[in-house]
């Protein structure tokens, strides 16, 4: 008798979670919650024998007050390129490791939140949580080593040009495991 109480009490927060999941008004806030854990854990860094070689900078992109920026200025700086979306859970859950990030090493190393969307969304989702970044929108063909078809997809990159983290899916960017590497490439 219990367990059956307990079975249809389990069915009936089941069943709430799944009708949660459908409603387009919950189901992102749940998401995000759900990606955060995820978004824990630091990126991976890939084992100097795996870092692909970026040998093409050649990439137009322009902020959202239009301003043009070439991915070639970026040659020989370290670089972190996020691939995100306001849109996407997992780059909502982790765009605050990012920012925090950001708000300690801009101007040290070069950062290029890269979006398609449209520049009022962008600026609104920016506005509303209070982040103070640069968001960019590519206008050629992204290099096809730095080109994605998930978000987000987020990369840093070394001053040679080496892909040191390759990371798609939520992450913890203002992690220990990256602020080390990153001094370790402003050292190179």
């Amino acid at each position: 008798m219990l367990k059956s109480k307990k079975n249809k009490l389990s069915n009936l927060f089941f069943g709430i979670f799944i009708v949660l999941l459908i409603i387009p008004q919950t189901r992102q806030p749940i998401q995000v919650f759900l990606q955060k854990g995820l978004a824990m854990f630091s990126p991976s860094v890939e084992a100097k024998a795996d870092q692909k070689q970026l040998e093409s900078y050649q990439w137009k992109l322009t902020d959202l007050n239009g301003v043009p920026y070439d991915f070639k200025s970026a040659e020989g700086k370290v670089v972190l390129i996020n691939f995100w979306a306001t849109w996407c859970p997992p780059c909502i859950a982790e765009m605050p490791s990012l920012v925090g990030l950001h708000n300690d090493y801009k101007g040290k190393i070069e950062f290029l939140f890269v979006s398609n969307e449209d520049k009022d969304v962008v600026e609104g989702f920016l506005k509303k949580r209070d982040f103070k970044i640069k968001v960019y929108q590519p206008i050629s063909s992204v290099p096809e080593i730095l080109s994605t078809s998930t978000i987000p997809r987020t990369l840093l990159i070394s001053k040679a040009g080496k892909i040191v983290i390759d990371k798609t899916g939520a992450s913890n960017w203002n992690s220990d495991t990256v602020r080390e590497t990153i001094e370790v490439l402003l050292q190179e």
